[in-house]
């Protein structure tokens, strides 16, 4: 009698474990099936610089989290998609974060005219925060600095959106 008992005792064993298996396998794959899901919003709400445009054109582009704005030489207009682009940085500044907006140029020409256009595109996307109904108090804006990107010029003449 007793090994009938320790065989029923094994297959109820088996059959515990074989649930926990179970549930834990469906957490996992749904956690991943979760997080698929916010990287397929986060790039829908993502636009990039379309093929067939200049490399000089503005985009936008979310990057881990961070929005970054690129600009055309000379310029502070924002890039079209830019209110979609910020729709999880409004989303976020609703919740209470504070939003850091740094500028950044390039290190050809005048210096100081450098950073006072990267001070001006920064002031660009505050606007365009502050538009979209974040609180002024919500928004943090960094000194602009030289960036030393690698790749276009272009990659330095950004502003990049974060929370701090």
């Amino acid at each position: 009698m007793s090994s009938q008992a320790d065989e029923n005792q094994g297959v109820v064993l088996g059959v515990v474990f074989g649930l926990i298996a179970l549930v834990v396998a469906l957490l996992i794959g749904l956690t991943v099936h979760q997080v698929n899901k916010r990287h397929a919003a986060v790039a829908a709400a993502a636009p990039v610089l379309a093929a067939g445009t200049s490399a000089d054109a503005a985009s936008v582009v979310v990057e881990n989290g961070v929005v970054k704005f690129y600009f055309a030489s000379g310029k502070a207009e924002l890039a079209a998609g830019a209110n979609e682009a910020l729709a999880a940085v409004v989303s976020g500044a609703a919740s209470g974060k504070k939003v850091l907006v740094s500028g950044f140029h390039d290190a050809t020409g005048d210096a100081a005219v450098n950073a006072e256009l990267a001070k001006q595109r920064a002031f660009a996307v505050r606007d365009a925060l502050l538009h979209l109904g974040v609180a002024q108090d919500h928004v943090e804006l960094k000194k602009p600095e030289e960036s030393l990107a690698s790749g276009p010029s272009a990659q330095a003449r950004r502003v990049e959106v974060a929370f701090e």
